[in-house]
């Protein structure tokens, strides 16, 4: 190559924006794309997961697989994207207690989510929901509570450590209410002991609770959050309904990537997993199942996982809840 033709070239990409396109980006993706969910299917990652495979689909030009990878609170999903090449093509649709929770509550965990996952998008912040079995005598959270206080009741969590754990024993602790704590490996089994009344509530995430609330099979008494919500405004918060004036915990769903995953993939998957939720029926979807869609660059949604992780450590310090 000529002298002159090297400057002809260089002058080119500054014309283009600087630089050309890395390798990775150019070959990224080369083959399908795998969408972790650490949780069984029916919960409220997996419902997000599913809503959007399709569309990332087309968006990337290669197959999106859904891989449901339950157990541990999610650190068995976590750590097979954990420990897979850090190209782009294996990621985790992460949440509140494989990312945020468990590096302050299990003890030997295999993986740090600070040092060992990239966050890439968010994709939703949901209320938790607060359900009885149709059946249920409880029609509020009054009568809930009144029955726990006189006879005791047993509450579904999507697994130890999770949101719904937390806000149950939460629950537990602030109104001194005799409940046991009964995890399971995701929010669809939990729901499906809920609606068969072996247990007596389940904190779930909204859209799969929703749903099961809409065919009357459970009645929705509360949402955990501080705020109501647009799904569902005439139900109280757990703070309005008991007098916890500090009840406040959401579930979030994300896409996180191994950490050494190239800038530029991450750039790309960030840019557009955020088209595809705010596509106009996607996230009206969404926003029906009670879900708020808030696009964050890769830099907010690193500062708003960090918030979250802080929250949870308080939570856990203040709760006194131990791991079982």
């Amino acid at each position: 190559m000529s002298d002159r033709s090297a400057v002809l070239i260089a002058a080119l990409l500054l014309a283009g924006g600087g630089a050309a396109p890395s390798a990775s980006a150019q070959m990224f993706p080369a083959r399908p794309v795998h969408l972790v969910v650490s949780y069984a299917p029916g919960g409220t990652g997996d419902i997000v997961a599913r809503l959007i495979s399709d569309r990332l689909a087309a968006a990337l030009g290669q197959t999106v697989v859904v891989e449901n990878r339950p157990g541990a609170s999610g650190a068995i999903g976590t750590q097979s994207v954990v420990s897979a090449p850090p190209d782009g093509h294996m990621l985790l649709i992460g949440q509140p207690a494989e990312v945020a929770i468990n590096q302050h509550w299990i003890k030997g965990l295999t993986y740090d989510p600070d040092r060992d996952l990239q966050p890439v998008a968010l994709a939703t912040v949901v209320p938790l929901a607060l359900v009885v079995p149709a059946a249920a005598p409880h029609a509020n959270l009054a009568d809930l509570l009144k029955a726990a206080s006189t006879q005791g009741l047993a509450f579904a969590s999507s697994g130890t450590g999770t949101p719904g754990h937390f806000a149950g024993e939460l629950l537990k602790l602030r109104t001194h209410s005799n409940m046991t704590h009964v995890p399971y490996k995701g929010a669809g089994p939990a729901l499906n002991d809920l609606i068969g009344a072996h247990v007596d509530f389940f904190f779930s995430g909204f859209p799969p609770a929703l749903a099961q609330v809409k065919t009357g099979k459970l009645k929705l008494i509360a949402v955990s959050t501080a705020k109501h919500s647009p799904a569902a405004p005439d139900v109280p918060t757990v703070a309005e309904a008991s007098g916890i004036a500090d009840f406040d915990i959401s579930l979030w769903q994300g896409i996180f990537a191994p950490r050494a995953t190239p800038k530029d993939v991450v750039a790309r998957l960030n840019a557009e997993f955020n088209k595809v939720i705010t596509e106009p029926d996607i996230r009206a979807r969404l926003h029906d199942d009670g879900a708020d869609v808030t696009p964050l660059s890769v830099e907010q949604f690193t500062a708003f996982v960090q918030a979250e992780s802080e929250k949870y450590l308080q939570i856990i310090r203040q709760s006194g809840v131990k791991p079982e």
